[in-house]
């Protein structure tokens, strides 16, 4: 009988590594509240908002707009970006937002 590892093999774990993740900011039509979330998919969490099951948060402010994201190859990264933007006041928010998106339109996917 054949011997089984259950270590995940190195060329494995990389590749989980590896995956790319977001940290990505949604807003109303107003442009007054935000809200910043991680994922390792963001098309489909991005449709998943706008459709109102993204969070309890979003859907009481309907928050459905992506005016913003950073991709980071590792979540560790990503989660330490968002903690970082949470704690950020709503005018240094605005600013980073505008440094990619100047008119804080809504992004396609």
């Amino acid at each position: 009988m054949p011997r089984t590892n259950n270590v995940i093999p190195n060329l494995f774990r990389n590749h989980i590594r590896m995956k790319q993740s977001f940290v990505y900011i949604l807003t109303n039509k107003y442009r007054t509240t935000f809200y910043i979330g991680v994922t390792a998919n963001l098309i489909e969490r991005a449709r998943m908002h706008r459709e109102g099951v993204g969070s309890k948060f979003t859907e009481k402010y309907n928050l459905k707009d992506l005016v913003y994201f950073e991709e980071f190859s590792e979540i560790n990264q990503a989660i330490a970006r968002e903690k970082q933007l949470k704690n950020w006041y709503h005018d240094w928010k605005i600013n980073l937002i505008k440094e990619q998106n100047p008119n804080l339109e809504t992004l396609n996917y």
